[in-house]
């Protein structure tokens, strides 16, 4: 057994099914010792675990728990090691101040700060409650060179994560769950999904046993890129690793690529729309269970502390609606010299923002018309406003919305902008 961190390709897949323990670090450990006892993994291997396996879903006790994280952290990277293999399952892990479901590598070097948190609230289980969401992932590479993708739960119904992981070199997807019996037909259709649609290995592993009454599902599972399922565990406790044949994904993706292609098929000044477009579009965007988020300005010369504040906008919900002043109200506002960009200038350059999901122009003194048809579920707006001074903040929260008061982390602003240019001219 070596002693030192995985510097070869991986050469096999597999998982260790078990039963969590809720609450229990040291019976979930030496349950990950006991099945690494009995599969004797081979040098290279990556073995998959399930998520939350060392603490399970207690959500009260999650965010003392997650300081003992680090230090377990380090062990699992001791056992990995010494194996030569890399471990990898999610965690609560915290991160100034909030919690995070994170996927972390084990026994290959990496810092907790490489942790890969988990995309996708399950809402059903309260965990919007409990843990902040991920941002858009990147794939981990190893320390052989291999690039893995990693998932956790939830986030297997959501393909696009995945697959903007694979168009970032991942030929590997590892998935940690804790998916229930009931949808465990749903659980490996998803799971050959991903492996078919993106031409990548897939390994998932599952927890069994019951949780809190409910019966989890097993069937961890290692699927090849053209669906074919490897391996497949049973409801019990199981340990399984299988070798990886490389030929079969480099073969398939001769023969034909549908993960490399990435065309830009979006015709950004679209998101430009009158109000009564807008609106039909919100209601059809409510109906499916979107949260809708809208904010405001002027946005006359755009910089980095628009941009911040926009993606901090954008993730307090599903859809971003932006309401910006036309020329004329940004005139009575700021005076004849402004704007400096016309207001189709501006639109244009704010729809190619990947955050801002639809804009509307609007002539009157405040937003209130907007606001008001338009009924969104959050209010965003600029922390130097009070939220008694904010336009349409009563109405908001009058049908069930809520407000969210964003800083602006830059110090820019368009008329310090502007005093510059006049400046150094």
């Amino acid at each position: 057994m070596g002693s030192s961190v995985l510097e070869e390709s991986i050469s096999r897949l597999g998982f260790l099914q078990f039963e969590i323990s809720a609450g229990d670090i040291r019976g979930n450990m030496e349950q990950v010792k006991k099945g690494l006892d009995l599969l004797a993994p081979d040098p290279g291997s990556l073995i998959a675990l399930p998520e939350m396996w060392a603490t399970g879903f207690v959500y009260k006790e999650l965010g003392d728990f997650s300081d003992e994280i680090p230090a377990l952290l380090t062990e699992l990277d001791e056992l990995a090691m010494s194996y030569n293999i890399v471990l990898a399952g999610s965690l609560p892990y915290k991160k100034e101040g909030s919690l995070y479901n994170s996927l972390f590598f084990s026994g290959v070097g990496f810092p907790l700060s490489r942790g890969m948190a988990k995309q996708h609230m399950f809402s059903f289980w309260k965990e919007d409650l409990w843990f902040q969401p991920g941002k858009r992932p990147a794939p981990v590479v190893l320390p052989g060179g291999d690039c893995i993708g990693g998932f956790v739960c939830y986030d297997l119904r959501f393909p696009e994560s995945v697959t903007a992981q694979c168009q970032q070199g991942a030929e590997i997807l590892l998935m940690s769950a804790q998916w229930p019996l009931a949808r465990i037909k749903q659980w490996k259709v998803l799971l050959q999904a991903r492996a078919i649609e993106n031409q990548a290995f897939v390994v998932a592993a599952n927890s069994c046993g019951k949780w809190e009454g409910l019966q989890m599902g097993g069937h961890s599972l290692v699927i090849a890129p053209d669906g074919e399922i490897l391996a497949e565990a049973g409801e019990e406790q199981e340990s399984v690793a299988v070798p990886l044949n490389r030929e079969v994904q480099k073969e398939l993706r001769e023969r034909f690529n549908s993960v490399a292609p990435s065309p830009w098929s979006v015709e950004d000044s679209e998101k430009i729309l009158l109000l009564h477009t807008l609106a039909e579009i919100v209601a059809r965007r409510k109906r499916t269970g979107q949260k809708v988020v809208f904010t405001n300005g002027c946005f006359d010369i755009i910089h980095a502390g628009h941009v911040d504040y926009l993606q901090k906008a954008r993730r307090q919900g599903d859809f971003l609606v932006l309401g910006l002043n036309d020329d004329q109200s940004i005139r009575s506002i700021k005076g004849p010299n402004r704007p400096v960009n016309n207001e189709m200038q501006r639109a244009r350059v704010l729809a190619a923002l990947g955050c801002v999901d639809a804009i509307v122009l609007f002539g009157e003194d405040t937003p209130i018309n907007l606001i008001t048809t338009l009924c969104p579920d959050v209010l965003v707006k600029g922390a130097d406003w009070a939220e008694d001074e904010i336009v349409g903040a009563a109405e908001v929260k009058a049908a069930g919305g809520r407000v969210e008061r964003i800083p602006f982390t830059s110090q820019t602003s368009t008329s310090a902008l502007i005093d510059q240019i006049k400046s150094d001219s």
